[in-house]
């Protein structure tokens, strides 16, 4: 028969405590978490595998030793708290603060602290569990992160429930659409959404909805003051711990500025490529990095010729010091205006241009190259060339006007003071044939006379477009052959030989203006041939033309003069002193080529002087 001893357990309660003892130590071995127990003066009793992991001590190293080992020094004044709660019974439950590691980390930790007590209820220690919270301290420093992230952010950041219900607003989305926080959050997202682009929330939601994300959408959304703004939107799923989709993120970038930079750089783009004048941009090294068409057409190049070339592409290699100096002053932020210089193009013509270069800036204010602007001016110098030719021309004619008003002063005042002292002589008494002569040197001057006066009048009908021609049929050879008569009758001292092989030909003009074309030349062979008595007259058909050629043996002419001899008041400076107005030759030249004829001299200085004109026959 068993028997209990007084103040002993039963055999059955000894095995049950045995039993809870094991499992509580399986529980302890097994645990995730550190499992530490220390006596009231911290002296560590217990250190379970758990600890073991976080803490880096074995269990041998760590039973014994003060539970400081374990304690940052700037946190020991922690220890003597909780100590402090232990003895008074209190139990602390997810005190989170930090621990070392045997190797010197500190690791973020929740610590539970419970007291122990004897069998007396006297509390002789604490039993601490400690979890590693690294993960948890990490996500909240990333959400710390994302939170501090999405606030300063420049981009629109809202969520949002899969039935459109705004869950966050970020400031910029308060910047942006005006509404603040308190105003969105709990709102549809409808509030920003034009009503003729609420489909748009349908097709997002939907995408969201199965998982798809909406990538760089571009739309209009309204802000509170009723203003639309372009926006490019990018919205991802939001998932929860299971991974189930609970809404949407959007992140929203307004585009209005880049929209409007778009537009301003489509519109610069349309006037480069539309305008006449060259532009091109270069950076300060001088590589081309824009061409418009304008420029193509100027020097045959194509925009993928040029572009990431040096811009000495087109400067002439003698020119390429200019392009250090333009450099150099866009580089210091100055404008060159209206620099003429030549370029050339790639089929090698040179091209004059007149340049403007202005710097070009980046956003900061920075001079990143410069845009050219180039027109050709080969036509306005041409202008200008001819208007100052025009102008010497003028101004040679206007002298030579004076030069004639001068010559015909003294031309006409000749003849007209001879007549006079002729007429004044013959008042008085002398033999007949004294009066005879001085009656027919009257007679000469008064011809003389005529001869200038008839020019004068010529030259003003031809001024004004009324120079009469009569064009009839008349016999080229009648016409010569009165003229020689005519003449030799006034000179008898030259000879004039006619040579022709022909007796008659009809030609359709004005016989009188044809005779006074012959008369001036035969009159000229007199006068630039002093020293020669005999002239020579041809007249033949070639081709279809009558030609009539008229040689004097005198002083000829240069050739550099062959042509001049037949402009207005022109008169060779080496016969200065051989009277005459200089009008004849011009107005043989206008005579003849009214009737559609030419007139010319061939000469040599020394040798004498041919003049020839041809005219169209007459067809029967």
């Amino acid at each position: 028969m068993n028997q209990t001893i007084a103040g002993a357990l039963p055999p059955d309660a000894i095995s049950l405590s045995e039993e809870k003892q094991a499992m509580l130590a399986a529980i302890v071995a097994s645990s995730d978490d550190a499992i530490i127990s220390k006596t009231t003066k911290g002296i560590i009793t217990t250190w379970n595998p758990a600890a073991e992991r976080m803490f880096g001590y074995i269990e041998a190293e760590a039973i014994g030793r003060s539970i400081m080992m374990i304690v940052p020094p700037d946190r020991q004044a922690e220890e003597v708290y909780i100590i402090g709660q232990i003895l008074q019974g209190r139990k602390i439950e997810h005190f989170e603060t930090l621990r070392t590691t045997k190797d010197g980390r500190q690791i973020p930790v929740s610590v539970t602290v419970s007291p122990i007590l004897n069998k007396n209820g006297v509390i002789i220690g604490a039993s601490k569990i400690a979890r590693d919270i690294s993960d948890r301290h990490l996500a909240r420093e990333k959400q710390a992160i994302l939170a501090a992230i999405v606030s300063s952010s420049d981009d629109i950041i809202i969520s949002k429930t899969l039935q459109g219900i705004i869950t966050s607003w970020n400031k910029a989305a308060e910047k942006i659409f005006a509404y603040t926080e308190a105003e969105a959050v709990g709102q549809h997202i409808s509030l920003i959404i034009p009503p003729d682009r609420l489909s748009e929330e349908d097709f997002i939601i939907g995408q969201i909805a199965n998982g798809r994300k909406v990538d760089h959408f571009e739309t209009i959304r309204r802000g509170k003051n009723g203003q639309d703004v372009h926006l490019s939107v990018t919205v991802s799923p939001v998932v929860d711990e299971q991974g189930k989709i609970i809404g949407a993120s959007k992140v929203a970038r307004d585009i209005s500025s880049a929209r409007h930079a778009a537009e301003n750089k489509g519109l610069l783009t349309a006037i480069s490529n539309t305008s006449d004048d060259t532009i091109v941009s270069k950076t300060l090294e001088g590589i081309i990095t824009s061409w418009n068409q304008a420029a193509e057409k100027m020097f045959g190049y194509s925009e993928e010729e040029a572009l990431g070339q040096h811009i000495s592409l087109i400067i002439p290699p003698e020119r390429i010091e200019e392009e250090t100096y333009i450099i150099s002053e866009v580089s210091s932020g100055n404008k060159v205006d209206h620099f003429q210089t030549v370029r050339k193009a790639k089929d090698g013509r040179m091209v004059q241009i007149s340049l403007s270069v202005s710097p070009i800036l980046d956003d900061n204010g920075k001079i990143i190259g410069a845009s050219k602007i180039a027109r050709d001016i080969s036509d306005h110098l041409r202008l200008q060339e001819e208007k100052a030719q025009l102008y010497d021309e003028i101004k040679a004619l206007n002298d030579k006007k004076d030069e004639f008003i001068g010559m015909a002063s003294h031309e006409l005042k000749t003849p007209l003071t001879s007549i006079q002292a002729y007429l004044q002589i013959l008042n008085n008494d002398m033999p007949e044939e004294r009066r005879k002569d001085f009656l027919r040197r009257t007679g000469q001057q008064v011809k003389k006379l005529n001869q200038l006066v008839s020019d004068l009048l010529d030259i003003s009908k031809i001024e004004a477009g009324k120079l009469q021609i009569n064009p009839e049929p008349f016999d080229i050879c009648t016409v010569v052959r009165d003229a020689i008569e005519l003449i030799t009758y006034t000179s008898p001292t030259h000879t004039v030989r006619f040579q022709t092989d022909l007796n008659d030909l009809l030609v359709l003009g004005d016989s009188q203006r044809i005779e006074q074309v012959i008369l001036n030349l035969l009159t000229n062979a007199i006068r630039y041939a002093p020293s020669s008595k005999d002239i020579d007259v041809y007249l033949s058909e070639e081709s279809g033309l009558v030609k009539v050629g008229v040689r004097d043996r005198g002083i000829g002419i240069p050739e550099n003069k062959l042509t001049e001899i037949f402009s207005r008041f022109y008169r060779i400076a080496e016969n200065k002193n051989t009277s005459g107005l200089g009008l004849g030759l011009y107005l043989a030249r206008q005579i003849i080529e009214r009737h559609h004829g030419r007139i010319w001299a061939e000469s040599k200085p020394g040798e004498g002087s041919v003049f020839y004109f041809t005219l169209p026959i007459e067809i029967n």
